[in-house]
């Protein structure tokens, strides 16, 4: 090959393991493909009704949903402006890059910013959280922000000992959880574990494209948007409860309509939503255990270090030191076609990330487990072998 010619593209399917947005069922695909409709045509609000009667089942919630044309920042946005006032404080708890870009957006709305930091391998420690909570004793915290499912690092946050912690210090302040990488992969209880407002996306375990988001909330959460002041116009929900839609103020989104019904159908009707989790813990399980045998040889290794909150929808996988996780991502995806997600934040280089969430199955994710392994031999990192046959054994144990 000459030095102006280019690799071929490879042929094939592009095997896509990134952890958002993810693969879409063809069904899915083909309902988006709705011919357009009136959003106010009475055909139209039947399938809206039935969505979103279907997202608050898989969110657990009998509470008031919010929907808005706009990624799951538009959600994270659109919880706060609608509950806080410019001086209030909220509460994050530190679990990698999109806890702390939660908390970053939230200072440039004129939020005043408290974290509980962490180690980014292991989690926040709620004995911490406890005692940020009993120490404000003047109650200045107003929402406490968990990301339940941190995508950048490959680990859960367990929402129902933030609410304990709350519950346990008598602190009154909001629960706030962001359900981006976690809804329709993990469990999640809104109403149970009395979570306030829950952000959610459509990119992910809904397997819809990315462009939609939603945010569940509460009677009490309802309460403290009567008195919130930060400004809004597009995200305010006082106005959109005067929608005869209830949500989005402008244009609705049919096709997202169309392809969340068919999601819901597949998840629900098809598959079975505890079967659901049931899946995507499986698979997440085969695909730790490939990564903990290529840790031999000082081979890649998991990037979080506490096994209580391994995430069933993303692997982080760190690199050995000295060594670019996005070089041998280069090589999976132009030698093998096969794409991986990359390190956000101060993780860039460091880490790549196998996303195992949403449409997927065995055979995906051991064709993933393989190629990366390929990769890894082509790219010189070192690593024990036979990752694939661990994952395999894994499974069969299933």
């Amino acid at each position: 090959m000459s030095a102006t010619q280019t690799a071929p593209k490879p042929r094939g399917r592009q095997f896509f393991a990134n952890p958002g947005p993810t693969n879409i069922p063809d069904s899915v695909l083909l309902a988006c493909a709705h011919q357009t409709v009136d959003f106010n045509d009475s055909n139209f609000i039947e399938v809206y009704d039935a969505c979103v009667a279907g997202l608050k089942r898989v969110l657990k919630t009998e509470q008031t949903v919010f929907l808005y044309t706009g990624s799951g920042h538009a959600a994270w946005e659109a919880s706060l402006v609608n509950l806080l006032s410019t001086g209030d404080t909220v509460l994050i708890l530190e679990s990698g890059h999109f806890s702390i870009s939660w908390g970053k957006m939230a200072q440039d709305l004129g939020i005043e910013v408290q974290s509980v930091a962490a180690d980014w391998r292991r989690g926040v420690d709620m004995a911490a959280v406890r005692a940020a909570l009993a120490a404000d004793a003047a109650r200045t915290i107003k929402a406490v922000c968990v990301v339940h499912n941190e995508t950048a690092t490959g680990m859960m946050i367990p929402v129902p000992e933030v609410r304990a912690a709350l519950d346990a210090t008598g602190h009154p302040a909001l629960l706030l959880a962001d359900t981006i990488s976690s809804l329709g992969s993990l469990d999640f209880r809104m109403d149970e574990w009395g979570v306030d407002a829950a952000v959610g996306g459509s990119q992910k375990g809904l397997m819809l494209p990315t462009g939609m988001s939603f945010t569940g909330v509460s009677a009490k959460a309802l309460e403290a948007h009567k008195s919130s002041k930060l400004p809004k116009h597009y995200f305010h929900w006082t106005n959109m409860l005067q929608r005869p839609l209830k949500s989005f103020l402008g244009t609705v989104p049919v096709s997202f309509f169309y392809g969340l019904q068919e999601s819901l159908r597949l998840i629900e009707q098809e598959e079975g939503l505890e079967n659901v989790f049931a899946r995507h813990s499986r698979l997440a399980r085969a695909v730790r255990a490939a990564v903990q045998h290529w840790s031999g040889n000082n081979g890649p290794q998991l990037f979080c270090l506490n096994p209580g909150r391994y995430s069933d929808s993303v692997t982080a996988v760190l690199m050995p030191e000295g060594l670019n996780a996005d070089a041998l991502r280069q090589v999976a995806l132009k030698r093998f076609n096969l794409s991986l997600g990359g390190g956000l934040g101060p993780l860039g280089g460091k880490v790549f990330r196998i996303g195992h969430l949403g449409d997927l199955n065995e055979p995906m994710i051991l064709g993933t487990l393989a190629t990366v392994e390929l990769a890894m031999q082509v790219a010189g990192v070192p690593h024990t072998p036979g990752g694939i046959a661990a994952a395999i054994a894994s499974l069969a144990a299933a």
